[in-house]
């Protein structure tokens, strides 16, 4: 009887440290900074995930001059990162996730941006306002609170070898580009044999950074922060696609030019239908003057090249 008892209070001690154990194994697992971050920002990816313009994105709806100055958004976001990164390749809150060699984007969008722009590239582009404030944070980030310059790395590069190649083939596949990969550059990773592997070993690396709790809540609400610029340029660019909503046709539909007969321009019958055909201009020729405006350009293209961060994100 007494054997029986003895038993009995044995694998109860021991389910007891199995349990405390596990419990512990599961706090440490959720104190991990990758843990932190999926879980911290699972609902910005599902609104990012959800926006229409994400959505047309990967059905295939962008233009080729959009896709251009979304290079462009591109280019500069990432001289900014680099140079912050450059900056504290020695702090200890940094220097474990400095991957030069594997990671760093400038140089292969330098090359992007001589495929669409030509030789005198830098003559012709300028950041686009839109994507300003982001590369203004990431160099106060930088260069008053390196700590957090992790959120800002880990949003954009393990994206980039996540989506990013879904956006890849969506990209080529759009605008007929070259399987070569000319234009696509900054999808190519040619440093990095295994994605999913490096990307473990980024996260371990990550999560070994000898950072407190609270050090780890203010990473998880800069990367917020960032989903917040992102929906900010969003809500820019639904208020420039409005103005935009007539330019949408299929390709090879006919196009007027604004002049001569006004039964031509593909937008007739819905002129027609509203009674507003008399006396007006072809919508089409206003909807491109307005496209021509750098400002309006600048920030179609900041929402084009930061979708592809959130989608990156999404597909995590």
């Amino acid at each position: 009887m007494s054997a029986e008892v003895e038993t009995s209070e044995g694998v109860d001690e021991s389910e007891k440290k199995n349990s405390g154990a596990l419990e512990k194994e599961n706090q440490m697992r959720m104190a991990d900074l990758s843990e932190l971050l999926k879980e911290g920002t699972k609902e910005a990816h599902d609104r990012a995930g959800n926006t229409q313009f994400v959505k047309d994105f990967l059905k295939g709806n962008i233009k080729k001059e959009l896709f251009k100055l979304a290079t462009t958004a591109l280019y500069f976001t990432y001289s900014a990162l680099e140079e912050e990164m450059e900056r504290n390749k020695d702090h200890p809150a940094f220097a474990p996730l400095y991957f030069p060699m594997e990671l760093h984007r400038k140089e292969a969008l330098t090359k992007d941006m001589e495929y669409f722009f030509g030789e005198n590239w830098e003559e012709q582009v300028q950041c686009p306002k839109a994507a300003q404030k982001y590369v203004e944070r990431i160099h106060y980030i930088g260069q008053n609170e390196p700590e957090l310059l992790v959120a800002h790395a880990y949003t954009r590069y393990m994206g980039d070898l996540s989506g990013g190649q879904v956006l890849k083939k969506v990209a080529q596949r759009a605008l007929k580009l070259p399987s070569t990969g000319e234009g696509t550059q900054f999808y190519l990773f040619e440093n990095v044999d295994n994605a999913q592997q490096f990307k473990q070993l980024y996260r371990a690396r990550m999560n070994a950074l000898d950072l407190n709790m609270k050090t780890k809540e203010r990473i998880v609400e800069e990367a917020n922060k960032a989903f917040e610029y992102n929906m900010q340029i969003f809500n820019e660019l639904d208020q420039a696609g409005s103005t935009l909503a007539r330019e949408t046709l299929e390709d090879g539909f006919p196009v007027h030019d604004g002049k001569g007969d006004m039964r031509k321009c593909p937008f007739y019958a819905a002129e027609q239908d509203k009674g507003a055909l008399e006396g007006s201009s072809c919508p089409f020729r206003t909807a491109m003057a307005v496209l021509r405006k750098p400002s309006l350009q600048f920030i179609l293209a900041a929402g084009v090249a930061l979708a592809a961060g959130l989608l990156a994100w999404y597909y995590m």
